[in-house]
């Protein structure tokens, strides 16, 4: 197993990050490199690919040190989901194994928020969310005898930024910031 693959993206989307381009430009380029990260999953190493047997993790596996983004591996154990949650940046979700399900919800006028779409999201298939073209949304494993793993780009260091969870019906917002399983980030390119 290589991390080069990952070096290289990280490499790529840094030198695209760095002529600062309009988002529409950051999405179309940006799911343009996650789609050649995740056409092969030969590169992330086990210890980011382990689930927890009682929720999702979410394993940092770069943040850029001026905070313009960063790259985690989301693993779902089977059965496991998301609440209903924003980014509030934009960010680019590749499936690497197994299948997720991405629930996609918009706020309505009396407060509450209606499921607008449903997908499954396969390995080597890429999306993305922004509060520009769709920012709340659920996601779960969608299958329910095995993990699937998403690898995430973010244009912030996500584990620090504070968000929201949402109760769909109500329209009931809570903060949070969501971290990381891990700890450090020990150097991959060594």
């Amino acid at each position: 197993m290589s991390v080069q693959r990952l070096l290289e993206f990280v490499q790529d989307i840094t030198r695209l990050l760095d002529t600062r381009p309009a988002e529409a430009v950051v999405l179309a380029e940006g799911k343009k490199l996650v789609a050649r990260l995740v056409e092969k999953d030969d590169w992330l190493p086990a210890v980011f690919a382990q689930p927890h047997p009682a929720h999702y993790q979410q394993y940092l596996l770069y943040a850029d040190p001026l905070d313009r983004l960063s790259i985690v591996s989301f693993v779902w154990g089977p059965g496991q989901k998301t609440p209903v949650h924003d980014h509030l940046t934009w960010g680019i979700v590749g499936g690497l194994r197994g299948e997720e399900r991405e629930t996609t919800y918009q706020k309505q006028a009396d407060g509450s928020y209606q499921t607008t779409g449903s997908g499954v999201l396969l390995p080597g298939q890429v999306t993305a969310v922004s509060p520009t073209i769709g920012d709340v949304h659920e996601v779960a494993n969608n299958l329910s005898d095995q993990p699937s793993i998403s690898i995430h780009v973010y244009g912030a260091n996500i584990g620090r930024v504070n968000r929201h969870v949402f109760d769909p019906v109500s329209g009931a917002t809570k903060g949070f910031i969501s971290g990381y399983a891990n700890e450090f980030v020990p150097n991959l390119w060594s």
